[in-house]
C-alpha cells in the first residue's frame, strides 16, 4: 500500500510487530529526499548551547529547501533570541499559554511546524552533518516509523568551542573531535544487542524511544494524540507509549550521530525524577512492569476497557455477568455497557440496572459503542449472560502477552467463534492504517500481530452449572473451521488477482491490447 505526500507516493508496507527487518534504507547521499522536514527544538535558557545546536543544523546535508527549525522558548528568563547562524528557515516562538515542560513545548511547536515529518532535537545537541538525512531515509520508506536517533554523552562547560567551530567540524565530519568520544547510554545499547535493534522487541519496543533525537510523521502524531501537556517529565516516555498505541515501528538509527552536551537530567536528577514520574506518568501507563505487580486496584488509564453490548438480554443476567467481571482478580478495567435505548428515567428495566451499577466509577453507560481510548491498550468486547471465573480477563490478558497475539478470541459452549474477543488496540490501529477498501482487519491483524484462539470453557466459573450442548465444539473446531473459510476466501483473492493482472495485461500494453483487438 501506499500513501501520497504531494505529488509523491510514500510506501506503506506490512510490517510485523517491531520487525523492521524489511526496510533497507539507501546510504546517505545518494538517494533524493522529496519530504519536508520540521526540527523542533524546545528550550529553557541555555543560549549558549541552543546557539551550538542551530550551528550544527546550518551543516547538514539534508536539502534546507525541505527543512524547517521551530525554537520553542519555554519560558527562558531572560528570553531566548536566534543567533546570526542558524538554518535559513528558522523560527522562534513562545510556548503556548497554560502550560510548561518540554511536552507542552513541543506541542506548541509542532503547532506552527510545517512539515511532513517531525524530527524532535533538544536545545543542548550537536547534531552531526547526516543526523538528518539519515533519520529522514526511513520516513521515505514506510510511514508509520517512529526513528531513534544516535547520541553519545560529552562533558560540555564555559570556553568551549563557539558557533563557527561547531559548524565548521560538523561539515567536514570531525565534530566528534571538538569534544571528545563521549557515552552511549549502556541501557539502551543493551537493549539493542538483546532485541538484533528492537526487530524483536515486539509491543514493548517503545520504551526504547528517547526524547533527545527521534523523528515521526506528523499524521502518525497526530493520530496519537500527541505530547501530554500535563506531563513535565516523563513526557517522551508517554509519547512512545501512544505511538506505539497506533501501530507504530520502532527503530534506531545508530548512523544519525550527535553529542549531547552534558549529561541527561534523568541522570543528574535520578531519585528526584523518579518520585515525580512515579505517580503522574505510572497513573497513564499501562503496561510496566510496577502497573502488572501492584493488584487489587484502578487507575486513570485502565488495562483493559470491556465493551458489552446488552441487546434484550434481562436486566437480572447482565447484572450478573457486570458483577462477575468487577469482581475479578483484574480490577484495572472499565466497562461500558451499550443499549440501543436511553438509559435516563424511572422504573425497572434500563434505569434501574443503571442505578444499581453505576455507584462504581469503573462503570459507564452508552446508547452507541465508544470510540477507542488512545491510552488503553486493549478492549475486550463480550456479551452479557457468560458465567465468568474470577480469572477470566486475567487469563486473556496472558494469552494475548505469552503470543504477543494483535487478538485473542475465545470459543464458548453456547456462544460459538462469537465468543469474549480481546482487542490489542495497537495491532488493530497497524491494521486498519494499512487497509485498503473493504480489507478483513482481523486478517490484517493476524498478519502484523497474530490472532490466539483459546478453549472458551476455560474462562467460566467451574462451579457454575453451564448447559453444555451435547456434542461441544471446542477452539480447535473452530480455529480449523475459520481456517478453512480463510484459504477458501484466499483462493477468491487469488483468482480476483489473476484477472486483474490480466486486465492489465490486456489494456495497459501494446501487445495486450493487439490481443484483445483481435478476439474482438
Amino acid at each position: 500500500m501506499t500513501v501520497d505526500v504531494g505529488a509523491w507516493t510514500v510506501p506503506r508496507p506490512l510490517l510485523r510487530l517491531n520487525d523492521h527487518g524489511a526496510l533497507e534504507p539507501p546510504p546517505s547521499g545518494e538517494w533524493t529526499p522529496r519530504l519536508d522536514v520540521s526540527v523542533v527544538i524546545p528550550a529553557h535558557g541555555g543560549q549558549e548551547r541552543l546557539d551550538l545546536t542551530l550551528a550544527s543544523l546550518t551543516a547538514q546535508t539534508y536539502p534546507s529547501s525541505l527543512t524547517q527549525v521551530v525554537v520553542v522558548d519555554d519560558g527562558s528568563d531572560p528570553p531566548l533570541r536566534l543567533p546570526d547562524l542558524r538554518p535559513e528557515n528558522t523560527v522562534l516562538v513562545p510556548s503556548g499559554p497554560g502550560g510548561w515542560g518540554p511536552g507542552h513545548a513541543v506541542r506548541s511547536g509542532i503547532a506552527v511546524a510545517d512539515g511532513t515529518v517531525l524530527l524532535r532535537l533538544d536545545a543542548d545537541m550537536v547534531a552531526f552533518r547526516d543526523h538528518v538525512e539519515s533519520q529522514m531515509r526511513w520516513h521515505h520508506l514506510a510511514d508509520y516509523v517512529v526513528v531513534i536517533g544516535g547520541l553519545r554523552f560529552v562533558e560540555h562547560g564555559p570556553g568551549g568551542p563557539g558557533p563557527e567551530e561547531v559548524a565548521a567540524a560538523v561539515r567536514e565530519g570531525t565534530a566528534q573531535g571538538l569534544f571528545g568520544d563521549g557515552e552511549e547510554m549502556e541501557w539502551l545499547v543493551e537493549s539493542y544487542r538483546r532485541t538484533g535493534r528492537l526487530r524483536r522487541a515486539g509491543h514493548t519496543a517503545y520504551r526504547n524511544f528517547i526524547g533527545a533525537t527521534n523523528s515521526m510523521g506528523r499524521d502518525l502524531y497526530r493520530r496519537s494524540g500527541g505530547s501530554d501537556p500535563e506531563l513535565v517529565l516523563g513526557e517522551d516516555t508517554h509519547l512512545a507509549y501512544r505511538l506505539a498505541r497506533q501501530g507504530a515501528v520502532f527503530l534506531p538509527d545508530p548512523d544519525s550521530g550527535s553529542l549531547h552536551l552534558g549529561l541527561p537530567q534523568m541522570q543528574r536528577r535520578r531519585e528526584e525524577g523518579f518520585r515525580y514520574r512515579a505517580p503522574f506518568v505510572g497513573n497513564r501507563l499501562p503496561l510496566t512492569a510496577d502497573r502488572e505487580r501492584i493488584t487489587g486496584r484502578s487507575w486513570q488509564v485502565p488495562m483493559v476497557d470491556v465493551v458489552m453490548e446488552i441487546g434484550d438480554v434481562p436486566s437480572a443476567l447482565v447484572a450478573d455477568t457486570v458483577d462477575r467481571l468487577l469482581g475479578g482478580t483484574t480490577t484495572d478495567l472499565r466497562i461500558t455497557l451499550v443499549a440501543d435505548r436511553p438509559w435516563e428515567g424511572r422504573g425497572d428495566g434500563l434505569p434501574a440496572l443503571r442505578a444499581y451499577l453505576e455507584s462504581d466509577p469503573r462503570t459507564r453507560f452508552r446508547t452507541s459503542p465508544p470510540e477507542p481510548d488512545l491510552d488503553v491498550p486493549f478492549v475486550l468486547w463480550t456479551r452479557p449472560g457468560f458465567a465468568f471465573a474470577p480469572d477470566a480477563v486475567g487469563e486473556m490478558l496472558r494469552q494475548a502477552r505469552l503470543t504477543k497475539a494483535g487478538l485473542v478470541r475465545a470459543a464458548m459452549p453456547r456462544g460459538g467463534p462469537e465468543g469474549p474477543r480481546l482487542e490489542r488496540l495497537s495491532s488493530f490501529a497497524r491494521a486498519r492504517h494499512l487497509a485498503e477498501g473493504d480489507a478483513d482487519v482481523d486478517r490484517l491483524v493476524d498478519e502484523v500481530a497474530g490472532v490466539r484462539w483459546m478453549d472458551g470453557t476455560s474462562l467460566l466459573d467451574p462451579e457454575e452449572d453451564v448447559e453444555e450442548p451435547e456434542e461441544r465444539e471446542g477452539a480447535e473446531e473452530w480455529r480449523t473451521r475459520l481456517e478453512e473459510t480463510e484459504r477458501e476466501a484466499a483462493s477468491w483473492r487469488s483468482c480476483a488477482d489473476r484477472w486483474k493482472r490480466r486486465h492489465r495485461w490486456l489494456t495497459g500494453t501494446g501487445t495486450g491490447r493487439r490481443v484483445l483487438r483481435a478476439l474482438g
